[in-house]
């Protein structure tokens, strides 16, 4: 990008305005957030560590901001330390401790994940992973969600209670003696501002003011009793950070060189809670992304987005930070305040680093219990409560079910096993759901085709006999081996049965290994009674790039050995099933019959038919030769002599509908005979053919002088058009029946 698209895209005074102001404004969203999270990751670990968990937010919040959007792939998102990154690793702090590995160690050791997490982030960018968030199905995303609100709601109460620190939930309400009204007063007011100040006013973030309120209400407390102004040792504060920030760079080097004094024991020991981590973030990112796309009408690139994530977070995790994502809230206060690019995002991390150098010997003084009272509001808007509605209607309470295994198993397991075992539910649906759909969409006799087959030759007795024997199947959805049974159940019937069953492939969406093994033992079973599997309608691709002729030739079900065929058309498959044997020698064996043998001309005299012959001309037609095309202009009549003729109907590409196949006495076209317009169909010789032909000139002397000739060809006609009309009816409601 050159240096003017720069300045035209990012620093222009319409542009980099609204990016300063949405910068700005998401900070504020994201900063008392960042704070809590860090608060609540570091304050198991005892000591001055919660101070120094503030200091980490900022700090994370700092890195995400200025890193992920330069190198990310969405416009307006806002990083920031995040609802999952503290869920897994203040539940890591709390386990570590009570393995009693020491507090530095398990600092490091939290780096260490964020560390790692951002480098699988970079890799599953890299592989392309980031595609796959639009297959996360939405009972999974409501569950997982839900279930990280309630861990956080968790965690937090214990805070606000005042009880000592570590005391689980169940423990704490168990506890009543050991409460404390202060907290508790704090949190409650914390929580009522940031529930009802966005009813009064947007203009400043409500967790701004909610903090602001909590700090104000314990200094109301400190004035009542005096004891609460001591920082040290005070149980109730965040507390001093223990090092001045001028010391900041000095001790950040100490913990990059602490990495590598950590033994391979640990490094195992934080693996998979590294890749846990990384596959959160990474959905809560994209997740987010989806949103800001569909708000902004914009399309980001996943791929590149965990890449510029993950860069973010190695960076937060160098300098003492802890990891995050893309944040939900403050992304939509960056779009609502006028940012419009990535400097937007970059402006909040400046933001954030103005507020570490200004704000931090302030975070001494921030109550603990405002901070979870901000973090249980949050919770609280995590909880999907509309999905509580799926419980109530039959037709989506599998789906709730599944929403409510991912909240448990987050809750008493751990959260990517509540994400894994939430896909894994959804796909039992799926598969449930695609059982329970019939693969058969319609199905009907042969018969139901004959008149189009019913050429006027001698074996026509044969004809019937091949219709009366063949059965159509009309098979939809997908073929796998969920349906692999009802597919077997549907064709066994016929069996025995039937001597051709045709089965048309066009609305088939998939096709797996165990549908064909299906397919070929009813091939086998049908050969054995000497009857025949026909395929036509197949699509040359399937929605997922499977090539399906080929794949049938391939697994061994359609060979040019055995009786199973494959036709592109269904009217071909039922051409060639109609003309099986003795019907095809007829065709080319039939006689030609002269002009008063013919059946519509029966009854007229013979002087009539003489003029009406030497009117005509007879036309020879080779196989394969179009004997007219829609569109055409003519005004001709066609009376078949000899062969036989197929009349088609063009449709929208190189499709047709095949109308009828015209044989001997029958009339080919009409309606442009009657109406002096152009042919509405085509008309192609399936055999060597003969044919009368009569303009509508001649037709036109010939009805001055025989009347009673002309009204019987007149009738003919319609009643030729009238059939064929009647016929495909007929056929669109077998069709659609």
């Amino acid at each position: 990008m050159t240096w003017t698209e720069i300045r035209q895209r990012y620093l222009s005074r319409d542009n980099l305005s609204g990016d300063v102001w949405g910068g700005l404004a998401a900070m504020l969203v994201a900063m008392p957030s960042a704070i809590a999270f860090g608060v609540t990751i570091f304050a198991p670990l005892g000591g001055t560590l919660a101070a120094q968990g503030a200091l980490a937010g900022i700090l994370g919040a700092m890195a995400l901001g200025m890193i992920a959007p330069v190198f990310g792939g969405s416009t307006r998102l806002i990083s920031a330390p995040c609802a999952p990154a503290a869920a897994v690793l203040g539940a890591l702090a709390v386990t570590f401790t009570q393995q009693g590995i020491p507090a530095n160690t398990v600092l490091l050791m939290l780096g260490l994940i964020g560390l790692l997490a951002g480098a699988i982030q970079i890799g599953l960018g890299t592989l392309g992973i980031g595609t796959l968030i639009k297959f996360i199905p939405f009972p999974v995303v409501s569950g997982y969600l839900s279930g990280v609100g309630l861990i956080i709601i968790g965690s937090q109460i214990p805070k606000i209670l005042g009880v000592p620190g570590g005391t689980q939930l169940i423990d704490a309400l168990l506890m009543p003696k050991a409460w404390m009204w202060q907290p508790i007063y704090i949190g409650m007011v914390v929580i009522a501002t940031m529930v009802f100040i966005p009813r009064i006013t947007r203009a400043v973030p409500a967790a701004i003011l909610a903090l602001l309120a909590g700090i104000v209400c314990y200094l109301i407390l400190a004035w009542i009793d005096p004891v609460l102004m001591n920082i040290e040792g005070n149980p109730l504060l965040v507390g001093s950070l223990g090092q001045e920030s001028s010391d900041l760079m000095a001790g950040l080097q100490r913990q990059w060189q602490s990495f590598f004094s950590l033994d391979m024991g640990n490094v195992v020991m934080v693996l998979v809670p590294a890749l846990t981590l990384a596959a959160l973030l990474s959905i809560d990112t994209l997740k987010t992304c989806l949103v800001v796309d569909t708000m902004t009408g914009t399309h980001h690139n996943s791929n590149r987005e965990l890449m510029g994530q993950g860069l973010g977070n190695i960076a937060s995790s160098l300098i003492g930070g802890i990891p995050g994502a893309g944040t939900m809230g403050a992304s939509l206060i960056n779009i609502s305040s006028g940012g419009t690019s990535k400097l937007s995002g970059f402006m909040a991390g400046v933001f954030s680093l103005a507020a570490f150098l200004l704000l931090a010997p302030l975070i001494a003084w921030v109550p603990v219990a405002a901070l979870a009272g901000i973090l249980i509001v949050i919770g609280l808007r995590m909880i999907d409560t509309h999905s509580l509605a799926f419980f109530f209607n039959p037709a989506t309470r599998l789906d709730f079910i599944v929403i409510l295994a991912v909240i448990l198993v987050a809750i008493f397991g751990n959260l990517i096993a509540a994400s894994g075992v939430g896909v894994a539910l959804a796909i039992l649906l799926f598969i449930r759901e695609q059982t329970r759909s019939s693969v058969v969409r319609n199905r009907f006799e042969g018969k139901e085709y004959f008149h189009k087959h019913s050429l006027r030759v001698q074996s026509v007795d044969h004809i019937v006999q091949n219709a009366n024997q063949s059965v159509i199947f009309e098979l939809q959805g997908s073929l796998f081996f969920g349906t692999a049974s009802q597919l077997q159940g549907a064709l066994e019937k016929e069996i025995g049965e039937r001597k051709f069953v045709i089965l048309s492939m066009r609305r088939v969406q998939s096709l797996d290994i165990t549908a064909t093994h299906v397919l070929e033992q009813i091939k086998d079973r049908l050969e054995e009674c000497d009857a025949y599997l026909v395929f036509c309608d197949i699509p040359k691709d399937l929605p997922s790039g499977l090539k399906m002729k080929r794949f049938l030739k391939a697994t061994g079900v359609v060979r040019p050995t055995n009786k199973a065929f494959a036709f592109k058309k269904l009217d071909e498959a039922l051409e060639w099933v109609m003309t099986q044997g003795e019907v095809t020698a007829a065709v080319h064996q039939q006689p030609i019959f002269e002009m008063h043998k013919l059946p519509i001309f029966s009854g007229q005299s013979k002087e009539s038919l003489e003029a009406l012959e030497a009117l005509m001309e007879v036309r020879a037609i080779k196989a394969g030769e179009q004997v007219f095309s829609a569109g055409n202009k003519d005004d001709e009549l066609l009376i078949v002599r000899q062969g036989a003729i197929k009349v088609t109907v063009p449709i929208a590409g190189r499709e047709d509908y095949h109308l009828i196949s015209c044989g001997m006495g029958e009339i080919v076209g009409g309606s442009g005979f009657l109406e002096g317009g152009a042919h509405i169909t085509d008309a192609l010789a399936l055999t060597d053919a003969d044919v009368y032909v009569l303009s509508r000139k001649r037709f036109d002397l010939l009805a001055q002088q025989h009347p009673g000739l002309a009204l019987a060809i007149i009738k003919n006609v319609a009643v030729n058009l009238t059939f064929r009309l009647r016929a495909a009816i007929a056929e669109m409601q077998a069709i659609r029946g």
